[in-house]
């Protein structure tokens, strides 16, 4: 593989892994379920690109075998969601809207630079490479979801837009999932002698 991907990859890794830190305590602070979800994902796609840069020499079978793994590593932050969400649903308190708002900001920042970054890649080592794209791409949609929902917190101030796109990270993050798991049977079958 280009030396310039695996450079992408350990930038997007990287780049995720301190987000997470950030935005994980803020949610926590503020008591965002979209917040929580999204630092859940950044945590989950740095796990993600570490294993694709790790994988990146492997031969087309592995790196499909891999592509499945990669697969369920995607469904990991809905379930997190999914007991946060719960909490919610019981007590639906508006987070703070103006760290959800500095805060998604942030995010998508740094999602659309990691998806720009990855945007050439693709289509480049299948699974692997969708993945990651996949990833950036969906987080930078929900950071904009998360801005819109701190938006209507501000002008009628309520937990439920905050639940509403906490669980809609979770579905975006299932797609993604369901997208490279067939991707990665696509390549299995192919490289099957």
């Amino acid at each position: 593989m280009p030396a310039t991907l695996r450079h992408a990859v350990l930038f997007v890794a990287v780049a995720n892994l301190a987000y997470f830190s950030v935005e994980f305590v803020v949610a926590l602070d503020i008591g965002s379920v979209s917040l929580f979800a999204d630092s859940i994902d950044f945590l989950e796609d740095a796990t993600v690109n570490f294993l694709i840069l790790a994988a990146l020499r492997w031969s087309a079978k592995a790196r499909a075998r891999l592509g499945v793994v990669l697969a369920a590593i995607l469904l990991i932050p809905g379930v997190a969601t999914a007991w946060m969400a719960w909490e919610k649903f019981l007590l639906p308190v508006a987070p703070a809207p103006m760290p959800m708002t500095l805060t998604g900001l942030g995010a998508l920042a740094i999602n659309f630079t990691c998806a720009f970054v990855l945007a050439k890649f693709r289509d480049h080592a299948g699974s692997l490479s969708r993945a990651a794209f996949l990833s950036a791409r969906n987080d930078a949609l929900a950071n904009i979801a998360i801005m819109v929902a701190a938006g209507v917190a501000m002008i009628h101030p309520s937990g439920w837009p905050d639940l509403i796109v906490g669980i809609g990270i979770a579905i975006l993050n299932a797609d993604a999932a369901r997208t490279v798991f067939a991707t990665a049977r696509a390549e299995h079958r192919s490289a099957e002698p």
